[in-house]
């Protein structure tokens, strides 16, 4: 498997720039996710990788061998697309075979390597239907099963399971990470939906605007954000966000409000002494909120909306103009109207630069 390095890699459409100057490693058997909004560059970085796009400028490196110059069949890559691309007119053995035919390898060979991929994917009882015979999920299984019969050293993923409902999104990402604990292999794989990224992922890269805002693990991501963006984007429900200021009184350093003046956890003093009566963003998740006050400052939060979820419940509330997601245990239901208090924890609260929105 190669070591595969971005350097300074750059896209261009005539005069709109949509991919700055880029740098990423993607280490050997890693699985790499590139996520982010629609428009932020992600696609075209895979595409780029998969030689479905030329490069502006830079280079991608497979170990220390430049391949921007290689055709897409010679860089060993296998490309599971969004839309399945499945030939109509084949049937699902003959789809997923293709490459495998083009590369003259032997029928017993081909009808070796389809046979075991099938039945991993459990697809084997599908292999003389045709495309148009088969349900949404079972041709991407189709699709990733014509990836996998290659054996290529890299697979690349373009977002594969946004056309599926939620039940079956679900299945196949568990089928996925399945896969990956499985296979000896490179992964890159592309989404817009966190979810996936956080249960897929080694590493994930979250982008915006053609720009690399962190890369790290799940939980790295997901506990110490680089900036406002990042936090907001990685996390379900999302993030709260409320706008404040430092305020200083004797050794409690705490953020002040519309409604509500919170203590800041002492591991931030140090880093933030300096800073007293300076505008802030406040970052608080909505599992941080708890109806018990132990150790927890008070915020008052008026209820608009309760959204029922089964095990628990989405509190809509409002502090001040702000609106607050709260999650609340289902067993204790909450009525529409009311104000109630909850309490947040020091160490739950996270303080962005208003102005650069990075984590201070």
């Amino acid at each position: 498997m190669p070591h595969i390095r971005f350097a300074g890699v750059e896209k261009s459409y005539g005069a709109v720039r949509v991919l700055p100057p880029l740098d990423l490693e993607l280490e050997d058997g890693e699985f790499t996710v590139l996520v982010g909004p629609s428009g932020c560059g992600k696609s075209t970085t895979l595409r780029m990788l998969a030689g479905l796009e030329s490069l502006s400028g830079g280079e991608i490196y497979f170990d220390d061998r430049p391949i921007s110059g290689l055709e897409p069949k010679d860089r060993d890559l296998a490309m599971v697309f969004q839309d399945y691309a499945l030939y109509p007119h084949m049937n699902i053995a003959r789809n997923m075979s293709f490459a495998l035919r083009l590369q003259r390898n032997s029928k017993a060979e081909i009808e070796e390597k389809v046979g075991r991929v099938a039945k991993m994917l459990n697809i084997a009882h599908l292999l003389d239907r045709k495309p148009a015979e088969l349900s949404g999920g079972q041709r991407q299984r189709v699709a990733m099963g014509r990836a996998l019969v290659r054996n290529s050293s890299t697979f690349l993923f373009d977002e594969p399971l946004s056309n599926l409902d939620a039940k079956l999104r679900a299945k196949m990402r568990t089928e996925l990470a399945e896969m990956r604990d499985t296979l000896d292999k490179n992964m890159v794989y592309v989404t817009h939906d966190q979810i996936e990224a956080m249960t897929l992922g080694d590493r994930i890269v979250v982008m915006s605007e053609g720009v690399i805002q962190q890369q790290g693990s799940p939980e790295e991501l997901f506990k110490t954000p680089a900036n406002r963006f990042v936090a907001g984007f990685i996390g379900s429900p999302t993030m709260n966000f409320l706008e404040a200021e430092l305020t200083a009184a004797g050794d409690v350093l705490s953020v002040q409000g519309d409604g509500f003046t919170l203590p800041l956890a002492d591991a931030l003093k140090a880093r933030l002494s300096g800073h007293a009566s300076k505008a802030v963003t406040i970052g608080i998740r909505p599992s941080a909120f708890s109806t018990e006050l132990t150790n927890a400052a008070p915020i008052d939060l008026h209820l608009a909306v309760s959204e029922y979820l089964g095990a628990h419940s989405v509190l809509v509330t409002r502090c001040g103009d702000a609106e607050i997601l709260v999650e609340h245990d289902s067993a204790s239901p909450m009525k529409a109207g009311v104000t109630m208090t909850f309490g947040v924890k020091p160490e739950d609260i996270m303080v962005f630069d208003k102005e650069t929105g990075l984590t201070l």
